[in-house]
């Protein structure tokens, strides 16, 4: 069966943990604040607030994620009964969500690559390796999904961007042998050094569990 049209971003979706450990799509529960006023879509990248709650990383060319947004349970202020859903509704009153997020630092996920906003583009081998930008496009309310995606031209060494690309999706190449989907996993948190009396070290960026300074 010939492999689907890529036509548009769809956020971030967990594929495998690197180095072919045992993936069991596992989630973590963590809480949404009740009234919670921003849109999170199925596979949007979230990250943890100082309160312990899960929040949007809006984040672009850096960014501290936690991890991919999976779906939320709360409880439906209007028939209130629970409710499981694709994404959350920004200002839902609900003092039990619970986001499902794929927070594992290891994992794989497949991004589509746009040139800008929502315009899915083609890009080479020579992609793998490099860091990149996150595109934080607006999901959908009717389907759920995100929309987010990865800026193919902004791939570079660069400490501070957020996403590290590790891999093609063989299926999607086209007649000049580009892609549009590549395989990627978190970048890992820098150091910064400001010279002082005494000089200060910050660490910055990368997925939170690794940050050895907490949140």
């Amino acid at each position: 069966m010939a492999y689907p049209t890529v036509s548009k971003p769809y956020g971030l979706r967990p594929v495998n943990l690197i180095g072919g450990q045992v993936f069991a799509g596992s989630t973590r529960q963590l809480k949404i604040a009740s009234a919670y006023g921003t849109d999170i879509f199925f596979g949007d990248v979230v990250k943890l607030a100082s309160s312990g709650t899960i929040q949007v990383d809006s984040g672009t060319t850096t960014a501290t994620p936690v991890g991919v947004f999976m779906g939320c349970t709360y409880t439906d202020p209007s028939t209130k009964q629970k409710r499981f859903s694709q994404y959350w509704p920004a200002s839902t009153v609900a003092s039990d969500a619970m986001a499902y997020v794929a927070d594992d630092p290891d994992v794989l996920f497949k991004v589509v690559t746009v040139s800008s906003g929502t315009t899915v583009a083609f890009y080479g081998q020579t992609l793998v390796g490099n860091n990149a930008a996150l595109v934080q496009n607006a999901g959908s309310t009717t389907s759920g999904d995100s929309a987010v995606a990865i800026d193919g031209s902004s791939a570079a060494t660069t400490a501070s961007l957020p996403i590290r690309i590790v891999d093609v999706v063989p299926d999607t190449a086209n007649s000049s042998g580009d892609y549009c989907e590549f395989i990627c996993t978190w970048n890992k948190p820098y150091i910064t050094l400001t010279e002082g009396t005494p000089n200060t070290v910050a660490w910055n960026g990368g997925h939170q569990y690794l940050n050895p300074t907490g949140v």
